[in-house]
């Protein structure tokens, strides 16, 4: 498939795709006669993969290193299934960090329902109040 087809399944500008290839993120697609790249639509689970790397916070460098590994083959499993595991420890930590902030934000909002909840009763009684009684 052309770059602009592989662009358009993949969510990644044509632009993405030759900077992942020039540094060895992608591996170089194969050329057409009149020298175009030609992607493997196999290609699309390996850039989902390293979509989702990316979503989760892995450097470049090291989805750069993993992909070098699995250049290398089977040879490397072990140290690829390492990689991830570390990946996911740090993953697993951030998912925490950031339900904690959910928590603290769910508090905030919930003081500041709370605060407009005792304003809207201050109006309403006030209302009902004399203005002379007020004072």
């Amino acid at each position: 498939m052309k770059i602009s087809d592989l662009a358009k399944r993949s969510g990644l500008s044509a632009h993405t795709l030759r900077y992942y290839e020039r540094i060895g993120l992608l591996p170089y697609a194969d050329r057409d006669r009149s020298g175009q790249r030609d992607y493997d639509a196999s290609i699309l689970s390996w850039i989902e993969f390293v979509g989702r790397l990316k979503t989760t916070g892995m450097p470049i460098r090291d989805m750069l290193l993993y992909a070098k590994l699995a250049d290398n083959g089977k040879a490397t499993f072990s140290e690829r299934r390492e990689m991830l595991r570390e990946h996911r420890e740090r993953v697993r930590a951030h998912v925490a960090d950031l339900e904690t902030c959910l928590r603290v934000l769910d508090g905030k909002i919930a003081s500041y329902e709370e605060a407009e909840e005792r304003m809207r009763d201050d109006r309403l009684n006030n209302a009902d109040t004399p203005a002379r009684a007020r004072t």
